[in-house]
């Protein structure tokens, strides 16, 4: 249900070239909650991350920010509403500092080069990067440029933080940072996130509610236990794994 706070998705649909990569899909994210997106690949999950980040307009359907109409507005303009995410691949730039990518974050948001630095310094403390604040982004481990990554979109301080697989290519203990990470997220900035996810227990671990698509259509939504008992689920996607 849309109200004065939330971020809503109203009927989206995306056609690619006649492809349609998500029909009428439809939902809603409020501050301090945490929503799973799940699917097999191929669903529409990312398409729909991209309609909500202004990357990808969408053929029908409208985007509410706080009961605002974003549908068409640029991405630059969303992230200075409050919209921020982290890219599957991550997309540091890779020739700047950590100190230097997480700044980045805050500047997009109109801080000054001051004020950018002191908050790129208590998030690098936040998340344990002291010890490769001044490392060249493009030296890391993968673990850590997504702790990095993850660092300059909660530099933006956004009222939403769209996360699209930010375990893939994690090991079991990194996955198990990763969670604490954005728990602690959601506790100390108070952010609503939408987590893109394919390994099923961080999603069932973390999420208040889950949405699942299936060849771009919503084929069910509920909370973590109602969508483990779901057949249409389980058929399409869970299989055994979350029993």
């Amino acid at each position: 249900m849309t109200t004065a706070s939330t971020l809503d998705v109203e009927g989206v649909t995306v056609d690619f070239q006649g492809l349609r990569a998500i029909e009428k899909v439809s939902l809603s994210l409020a501050p301090g909650e945490i929503l799973g997106l799940i699917g097999p690949n191929g669903a529409g999950k990312t398409t729909l991350v991209n309609v909500l980040t202004g990357f990808q307009t969408p053929t029908e359907g409208r985007v509410r920010l706080a009961g605002a109409d974003i549908t068409l507005w640029p991405a630059f303009k969303r992230s200075r509403a409050g919209l921020a995410r982290t890219f599957q691949s991550v997309l540091l730039f890779k020739g700047l500092s950590v100190m230097e990518n997480i700044e980045a974050g805050a500047v997009a948001v109109g801080l000054d080069r001051e004020a950018a630095r002191k908050r790129a310094l208590d998030i690098i403390e936040w998340l344990g990067l002291g010890a490769v604040g001044a490392r060249v982004a493009g030296t890391l481990p993968f673990g850590s440029e997504r702790r990095v990554g993850i660092g300059r979109a909660i530099a933006m301080r956004p009222a939403f933080l769209l996360m699209d697989e930010p375990a893939a290519g994690l090991n079991d203990s990194e996955c198990a940072g990763l969670e604490q990470v954005i728990r602690r997220v959601r506790q100390e900035i108070g952010c609503g996130i939408l987590l893109i996810e394919h390994r099923m227990p961080l999603v069932f671990s973390l999420c208040d509610r889950i949405h699942v698509l299936e060849q771009g259509r919503s084929i069910a939504a509920g909370t973590p236990g109602e969508i483990r008992a779901d057949p249409r689920v389980r058929q399409a996607y869970l299989g055994e794994e979350v029993s």
